[in-house]
């Protein structure tokens, strides 16, 4: 009988709907998208959700200022979130939303059971509210009129409201967090929650609002709906099917809640006790993560400084962006984003150390064998002088940070090996050992070393760095999805099949130039490549308009299709043509191509044979 696959689940924020998605809402997702793609390949049964929180007053109120029914608003937002995840090659498993119908049945049933214990009571509520936060505030939290977190003003409010009561289970909170003291990571959040929100006392907190009409309606008398955070808290066991479902009896309890710190307060004291009231298991971890602040402040739409994802996906592809959030800021901690530090890595990281050795490694394949990966040496296959880097990204130490969402250090550590391969071809010179036929099993080993390298690299940043990755394992001669195989290949030694040919294409990271003061910078020459697109889409159109009387639908491929992250990290752009049958078929064209107005020509007369042979053979 085989064995149960260890379980894992991992969960995002789920994110407001009054606004569009930002950097910062990247650098959550992508963290937990990590996470969830390396306990995949290390043997690991996983469900990963992200997802939307679509209820309370804020969202009702900018709905209307938009002319739109909160529903509305709401499907046009989500959708810009899973267009931005799809580009990042998010994995989630479930997109919820709290508009969802399960999701409203089981915060309803939920209400009811904690109310069927006892803990939920009706009084009435005076006092602070935060309507961008979502939260009710003490007098004591209040800084002259503002609240503490977002500095916004708040307003008084007197509801007569149903509350739970929170401050029961102080005693019981305490306990588990002095038995669980990784329940709240990192460290530095954590004891700044427990004394100021949990030593000082729990309030009791109201749980339902009688003057919002846009939210899930409390299964009680009258017309109170759920309040928003009450409603959101519990998306994370409406996903698993709570509380019959298949899903929930084999992932809960949630291994790690990936949240921002703004609600980590809520994360810690409202969700644990909650669940205590209802009887149910506690989330293992919850993991605060920082800002990504822009000029020393947290980027906000009111103060202009939003970093738009899509745009920096536009230029650079997503795996940098996965990249510079993943190795440039401690995952915890605020990072601060600006060109120049994007730009180093960029440049520094992705062009002059990984791209450098993918192009060096597999253009020596071709010169020296052929374009076939060598067989290894009779003597020793795999070189020694790499040892230690390659010991520094081992799985055991590689699992072990993972475990601490340390993927900075884990991403530092297999660097090493990128960086001492490098340095080992230069060390090791294979140009000069071409020219000794007697040092022939020397430059197999060598090149077969370096194969190895690219071969582990790829498999190593699969979870990080997932279309890199693809494009390498391609370029390599493998035919299969690197991140179906297990993190324990990294371990031994490749499997390759006889006479396998590596596939040398563009650069996957062109270096970004600097342009002259003032002007921004760009990768590969992107206005040209923009222009080069316009101008070749418009000839091939005017050419079978003059030539044919046809009108071809043709075009590039939008930067929201499926196929363009594949493609651009393989230095490439898919120009489309469907066929009179209806076809799409994708015509590849090189980056490089595009940036070199010298090259732009022959572009222009290899899509205009394949559009042709495409009508001819239709025809």
């Amino acid at each position: 009988m085989a064995l149960e696959k260890k379980t894992f689940y991992v969960t995002t924020p789920i994110y407001y709907v009054n606004d569009v998605p930002h950097i910062g809402h990247a650098y959550s997702t992508v963290g937990a998208d990590a996470l969830a793609r390396f306990k995949r390949m290390d043997g690991y049964e996983v469900f990963f959700l992200t997802g939307t929180d679509e209820h309370g007053q804020k969202i009702a109120k900018t709905a209307k200022e938009k002319g739109l029914e909160p529903k509305q608003l709401a499907d046009q937002v989500v959708e810009r979130f899973k267009e931005v995840w799809v580009r990042l090659g998010i994995t989630n498993d479930r997109f919820i939303r709290t508009t969802d119908e399960d999701h409203r049945k089981a915060a309803q049933a939920f209400f009811k059971k904690v109310m069927d214990t006892g803990y939920i009571y009706k009084a009435d509520y005076e006092g602070w509210y935060c309507l961008p936060d979502e939260k009710f505030l003490l007098d004591s939290e209040v800084i002259d009129g503002k609240c503490p977190d977002c500095g916004r003003p708040v307003e008084r409010i007197k509801e007569e409201n149903y509350f739970f009561a929170m401050s029961k289970f102080q005693t019981q909170l305490e306990k588990y967090l002095a038995d669980h003291p990784d329940f709240i990571q990192p460290d530095s959040r954590k004891n700044e929650l427990v004394n100021n929100f949990i030593k000082p006392g729990l309030a009791d907190v109201s749980i339902t609002r009688s003057t919002v009409k846009w939210g899930i309606p409390a299964p009680v008398d009258g017309n109170a709906t759920i309040y928003v955070w009450f409603d959101a808290l519990i998306n994370y066991i409406s996903a698993l099917g709570w509380p019959d479902g298949e899903n929930y009896k084999k992932f809960w309890p949630a291994d790690v809640h990936v949240i921002g710190k703004d609600i980590l307060r809520f994360h810690a004291t409202i969700w644990p006790t909650m669940l205590m009231a209802a009887g149910l298991p506690l989330p293992k971890r919850v993991f605060g993560t920082g800002y990504i602040n822009m000029g020393g402040e947290k980027m906000s739409k009111s103060l202009g400084n939003v970093v738009n994802p899509m745009n920096l996906m536009d230029t650079y592809g997503p795996d940098a962006l996965r990249y510079y959030l993943l190795r440039e800021v401690v995952f915890g901690f605020d990072g601060t984003y600006t060109e120049e530090t994007f730009e180093g890595r960029f440049n520094g990281d992705l062009a002059n150390d990984l791209g450098n050795l993918i192009s060096r490694t597999l253009t020596m394949v071709e010169k020296y064998f052929g374009g076939s990966i060598p067989e290894p040496s009779k003597k020793e296959s795999f070189d020694s002088n790499l040892d230690i880097a390659w010991k520094m990204g081992s799985l055991e130490h590689a699992r072990e940070l993972m475990d601490k969402l340390a993927f900075d250090v884990v991403l530092g550590q297999y660097w090493e090996l990128i960086k001492a391969a490098n340095k080992y071809i230069q060390d090791s010179a294979p140009w000069n050992l071409a020219k000794d036929e007697s040092k022939k099993e020397e430059l197999q080993k060598v090149i077969f070393t370096m194969v190895e390298v690219l071969r582990v690299t790829a498999l190593r940043l699969s979870p990080f760095m997932p279309f890199t990755a693809q494009a390498i394992w391609e370029q390599l001669g493998f035919t299969d999805k690197v991140e179906k195989h297990s993190f324990s290949e990294t371990e031994t030694a490749g499997v390759y099949q006889k006479g396998q040919k590596v596939k040398v294409g563009t650069p996957l990271f062109p270096r970004i130039e600097k342009k002259k003061e003032g002007e921004k910078a760009e990768v590969g020459g992107q206005d040209a490549i923009v222009a080069a697109q316009g101008n070749l889409k418009k000839k091939i159109t005017q050419h079978f308009k003059t030539a044919l009387n046809l009108k071809p639908e043709c075009g590039w491929l939008a930067s929201s299709s499926l196929e363009y992250p594949v493609l651009l990290a393989q230095g490439k752009y898919g120009f489309y043509v469907r066929t009179p049958d209806k076809k799409r078929v994708i015509i590849e064209v090189e980056q490089q191509k595009l940036a070199d107005s010298k090259a732009v020509d022959g572009v222009y007369d290899h899509l205009l044979a394949e559009t042709q042979k495409l009508f001819t053979n239709a025809g």
